[in-house]
């Protein structure tokens, strides 16, 4: 089986208003490759592209043209079949911005269930799937309780575990954090990288957030429709004003790094993303510039 999961080549789209008049194209000539197992976050101001593109891939939303490969379906394929476009929203879960928008029933595990439930799972694998995805989340305290009085990290680790109990190979973190403060924030970045590295599912985090980019394996940028950048963190953020001509920022450990050396200070090193890694960089930048000061002396 190829590790290649998501294949986009000259992929484009374009909205049409009430009218039914085509606009401007939302994704244009759009190309990358994403294998399996990856970690991806993706970048891009408002209205670039981004939640465009997470939305064709698993036919919320239709390619205009180009090419688009999915756990080797073809998307653009115009005779697909109703079992086909099941199967590939089974493989690619979505977590929208707000919680509230995917949490369905009044008990916790009766809304990890509705997805797998609805598929026709039998009840005995449907009482695995629900507890071996509350506990995957940390939730499985919370079973009995009410999704209405849970925080709003807890709510969108739920909304997490009923994804997972469609047992998906990809999920996409459509700007999951957004809503939340920074410990709710925390609990669904912990929630991301155990599913990644410890259970190996594709995770693309679309996220306005840098420092949550930063967490990636691999960043892509997309701007206007077009891919502008796909690489590491660090040589992602090495670019500070390409970022910022198109709308984002740096880390703050980066940003830091970048206005030193525009000052003037010799800080050495390309490892921008990590806030362990910057302090090493300034420890080190500050005791050589101490011994130059003594051999000066």
């Amino acid at each position: 089986m190829s590790d290649l999961f998501i294949h986009a080549e000259n992929l484009s789209f374009s909205y049409a208003d009430a009218d039914g008049k085509v606009e401007d194209p939302a994704l244009q000539n759009f190309s990358v490759d994403i294998h399996r197992g990856e970690y991806v976050a993706v970048l891009g101001h408002n209205g670039s592209g981004k939640s465009t593109f997470a939305k064709l891939l698993n036919l919320i939303l239709e390619p205009t043209s180009g090419t688009l490969v999915v756990n080797g379906l073809d998307l653009c394929r115009k005779d697909l079949k109703d079992e086909e476009i099941l199967q590939l929203r089974k493989n690619v879960g979505m977590v929208f911005q707000n919680p509230d928008n995917q949490l369905v029933a009044t008990i916790v595990e009766q809304d990890v269930a509705f997805g797998p439930e609805n598929l026709g799972v039998e009840r005995e694998e449907l009482r695995r799937r629900v507890d071996q995805s509350l506990e995957t989340v940390g939730m499985s305290a919370y079973a009995k309780h009410e999704p209405h009085r849970l925080s709003g990290g807890q709510k969108q680790r739920v909304a997490i575990a009923g994804i997972l109990a469609m047992m998906p190979q990809c999920v996409i973190f459509d700007e999951s954090t957004a809503m939340l403060d920074p410990g709710g924030r925390r609990e669904v970045l912990d929630t991301i990288r155990l599913l990644n590295r410890e259970h190996g599912m594709t995770v693309l985090n679309i996220t306005h957030y840098m420092n949550e980019a930063a967490e990636a394996d691999r960043v892509i940028v997309i701007n206007d429709g077009k891919l502008l950048m796909d690489g590491t963190p660090d040589e992602v953020f090495a670019h500070r004003e390409i970022l910022h001509n198109v709308g984002l920022e740096v880390p703050q450990c980066a940003e830091l790094i970048h206005r030193l050396r525009a000052c003037g200070i010799s800080v050495e090193g390309k490892e921008l993303s990590s806030p362990e890694a910057c302090a090493d960089m300034l420890v080190r930048a500050l005791n050589n510039h101490g011994t130059q000061n003594r051999g000066a002396q």
